[in-house]
């Protein structure tokens, strides 16, 4: 369900727009789209598992929110991000 430091580790190497960066909006999207595929993953096998449920739904909100901030500053970015990691809306 949580992701690995390595894959973590993966994830920020292959979004950060520079050198050491860890928490850029950027960054934190990609996070949390891993984290939400890997909950949509276990939900094939655990579908009655709401406390995890309850979980994926403060992900997605809380990815949502980094992506209406994008949006607001820069719309490029924002659909870059979408395609990159194929997020719908």
């Amino acid at each position: 369900m949580s992701i690995t430091a390595q894959r973590k580790a993966e994830v920020i190497k292959t979004n950060a727009t520079k050198a050491g960066d860890t928490g850029s909006p950027e960054v934190q999207v990609a996070i949390l789209s891993e984290r939400i595929n890997n909950l949509t993953e276990h939900f094939k096998t655990h579908n009655k598992d709401n406390h995890s449920r309850r979980g994926l739904l403060k992900l997605v909100s809380t990815r949502r929110s980094l992506l209406d901030y994008i949006k607001r500053k820069d719309e490029a970015r924002y659909k870059a991000l979408l395609e990159k990691h194929n997020i719908r809306r």
